[in-house]
């Protein structure tokens, strides 16, 4: 975020726990012609610079992938990850591969909404590196253990491309490895959509960006993961730990959330905000690509876990089943539809190299047990109006690493798993959808209907977000120019989130109409560029909530969320609440807050949830309730 804010809001944010983020908003690029710039000369840098497949030559890039199955086409032979999968090995020497890093990030740093896509490729070792990581760039360790991959070093998400302000450090990721940084402190100061996975910190952990700047920050996602130390979380105003085992935590803004993390702190929601649920009821976690000793590749994938507390792997070999990388399709940027589809319809799993896909029909995946891996933030690109994944009602596929780009005037839905209401259980076998990032405007124009429609039952969500750009390049964005109606749409009954982050939709961002479904940590914000009241409300409501539980729905849990209004264009505009609920007992809402970043005559949000709540508007502003059932709140 770029907005400024009064310094009575900075007063007013300030306590006693640390640094805190102001407001985020603000990030479109009309509102600071100077973006356009910075955006134009990372377009530039990134042509400039030879990577993989151009002067570097087989250096840079991976080395065949032993048994890889068939890519492009063809659908046949042996085939690499491709020219942007960069694969090191500790023989290559610390320095060749320092330089090949900092290649990458001198591309990566600041392009935003560029075309380019890395995975830095780790092979069992030790490494004396230091990771710098840029926007679209996967670290990862193809250890099948985090131990197996050890980086002396840090691995750094920062903002000094943005002045210290971290709220557009998006779409980046890193897994699998052991982080022992020198000086004992690790900086990973994300926004949204840059989880951290199955990582060993060896030492103390902050959140915020470095100085000089502001040093905002809104993330986060951390899971499967070990912080041996401290977790300072600094300026993030909210944040989703999961399965994770950390020595302490400290800092809160707004809404931070645990769920089966051990040595997480008491909940205390909202002074400070945490909520802590002890035990994540239901998990499976991300399938990740690993190496043996003779240089065959295999995708393992980690076994269903129920009321679990920390890390799948700290205890010993991770429970699950490897796939041979030769039971992959093993996709390259640029392939069709068609051919990726014929390969699934082959009975193939896929792996999506990292690069752009533009895809005129659906990837469709009919298999169960089917893996959907992308590296490197794999981009598929919805062309001609088309939807780009649909998963049939099937038992354990799983989805992993994507984004999904609106880049056409109106697809109906970007990512379906199953077909409309059914009774079907996949209770013992759930579909599972990780790190998945629904894009609209942005980099092109484009509009959907829907990002994620879920109608199978049983299916877990493991970290979404599901963005309408609110700034981006030229042409990119505006109401018309890159519409989207619902975030998040729930048919199916049992459903799970871990860590939803739905923002800038025009309609509800989150309808759940199942029932039994459960949320775990919540972070929105409400459309910026609402042009006039009268273009956006229903009936007789103002807006649309932000969290919308079917009236139908008779048990529905949800813990640890947060919605935001930002209403930019001076033009009064309100939403009545932030949630909307049925008002039964078995619906209950835990840990809910609201939040009014615009100035005087934006607007805001009038309740919390329901008829109940104090307003947020015209002005920096809060409200907290600790929770909501059957038409009580409790303050």
């Amino acid at each position: 975020m770029i907005h400024s804010v009064p310094e009575s809001a900075l007063s007013r944010l300030g306590t006693s726990r640390g640094p805190v983020c102001p407001p985020r908003p603000g990030r479109a690029v009309s509102v600071i012609p100077s973006r356009r710039a910075l955006l134009r000369g990372a377009a530039a840098a990134a042509a400039a610079v030879p990577l993989a497949g151009t002067t570097a030559g087989s250096a840079f890039a991976s080395s065949p992938a032993a048994g890889a199955g068939g890519h492009g086409a063809g659908g046949h032979g042996t085939a690499g990850l491709g020219p942007n999968v960069l694969v090191f090995d500790p023989s290559m020497g610390d320095a060749a591969i320092q330089a090949q890093i900092d290649a990458v990030f001198a591309v990566q740093e600041s392009n935003q909404f560029g075309t380019e896509r890395y995975a830095l490729a780790f092979k069992p070792g030790t490494y004396n590196v230091e990771i710098n990581v840029g926007f679209y760039t996967h670290v990862l360790g193809l250890g099948s253990s985090p131990e197996d991959v050890v980086i002396n070093g840090h691995v750094t998400v920062d903002a000094q491309w943005f002045d210290g302000n971290g709220t557009q450090d998006f779409w980046r990721a890193a897994e699998n490895l052991t982080i022992v940084p020198p000086d004992g402190l690790e900086r990973w100061a994300v926004a949204q959509a840059g989880p951290m996975r199955r990582v060993h910190v060896k030492g103390d952990m902050i959140l915020m960006p470095s100085p000089p700047g502001n040093g905002w920050s809104s993330g986060g996602f951390l899971a499967d993961s070990v912080v041996d130390g401290q977790i300072n979380s600094g300026s993030q105003q909210q944040w989703l730990s999961r399965n994770d085992t950390i020595g302490s935590w400290t800092g809160a803004n707004w809404n931070m959330v645990f769920v089966g993390v051990q040595g997480a702190p008491a909940t205390s929601f909202p002074t400070p905000p945490y909520t802590t649920v002890d035990r994540t009821p239901v998990i499976r976690e991300k399938p990740f690509l690993t190496v043996g000793r003779r240089g065959a590749y295999q995708v393992f994938v980690p076994a269903l876990r129920r009321d679990s507390t920390g890390t799948s792997w700290a205890g010993g070999p991770a429970a699950g089943h490897g796939i041979p990388l030769t039971e992959f399709h093993v996709a390259q940027p640029g392939e069709t539809a068609a051919s990726i589809n014929a390969a699934l319809a082959r009975g193939k799993h896929l792996l999506l190299t990292p690069g752009i896909y533009p895809l005129s029909e659906p990837l469709r995946i009919s298999r169960p047990g089917t893996v959907v891996l992308g590296l490197g933030l794999a981009t598929l690109q919805a062309v001609q109006g088309n939807s780009l994944i649909e998963v049939a009602d099937i038992d354990d596929v799983s989805v992993a690493g994507v984004i999904l780009e609106a880049a056409s005037a109106h697809s109906p839905v970007l990512l379906r798993v199953g077909d409309g209401r059914t009774r079907r259980s996949h209770a013992h076998r759930p579909t599972a959808l990780f790190d998945i990032f629904p894009r609209i405007g942005g980099a092109v124009p484009g509009g959907t209907d829907v990002s994620i429609r879920i109608d199978s039952n049983d299916v877990i969500v493991d970290h979404v977000w599901a963005w309408r750009a609110d700034h981006g390049l030229d042409g990119s964005v505006g109401w018309s120019v890159n519409p989207a109606g619902v975030g998040f749409l729930v048919n199916g009954d049992r459903v799970t989130a871990y860590g939803l982050f739905v923002e800038h939709h025009q309609n509800y961002e989150v309808l759940w109409n199942g029932n039994r479904g459960r949320t775990y940590f919540f972070q929105n914000e409400h459309p910026y560029d609402v042009p006039t009241q009268s273009a956006w409300r229903h009936g007789d409501t103002n807006g649309f909530a932000a969290y919308k539980v079917g009236d139908h729905v008779t048990e529905h849990r949800a813990w640890g969320l947060g919605s935001y209004a930002y209403f930019n264009l001076n033009a009064n505009i309100y939403t009545d609440r932030a949630y909307e609920v049925p008002d039964t007992p078995g619906v209950v809402f835990t840990s809910l807050m609201t939040v009014c970043l615009n100035g005087a005559g934006g607007g805001g949000i009038l309740h919390c949830i329901n008829d109940t709540g104090d307003p947020v508007e015209n002005g920096f502003g809060t409200y907290s309730m600790k929770s909501y059932s059957n038409g009580v709140g409790t303050v």
